[in-house]
């Protein structure tokens, strides 16, 4: 299914708007994850298990999106948002959300 940050498809007509959907998916920090990516920062570079991390993440928001549209009927989503927040009493967490409108292409 598309899915897009513009209002629009180019070349593809929007018949019907289904209404806004949403996906969110949260996940934990991990203490020995944490403690490398500590041991990275000190000596450089980037941490690559939590670019995973975040890429899953967000993948995953982005498909509970797709299906949430496809249970309304739609088959596309445009305006498309996605938002990243640290949330928990420690900020051990990290939620990733996406949103955008359903729409029959």
């Amino acid at each position: 299914m598309p899915v897009t940050t513009t209002p629009t498809f180019e070349g593809q007509p929007i018949k019907e708007y289904l209404g806004i959907v949403t996906g969110e998916v949260i996940v934990g920090a991990n203490v020995f994850r944490d403690m490398f990516a500590n041991i990275r920062d000190i000596v450089g570079g980037r941490s690559g298990s939590y670019e995973r991390i975040l890429a899953d993440a967000r993948n995953q928001a982005i498909e509970e999106l797709q299906a949430e549209s496809a249970s309304r009927g739609g088959n596309g989503v445009v305006g498309v948002d996605l938002d990243y927040e640290v949330i928990g009493k420690t900020g051990s967490m990290l939620m990733v959300s996406a949103s955008g409108t359903a729409v029959k292409i």
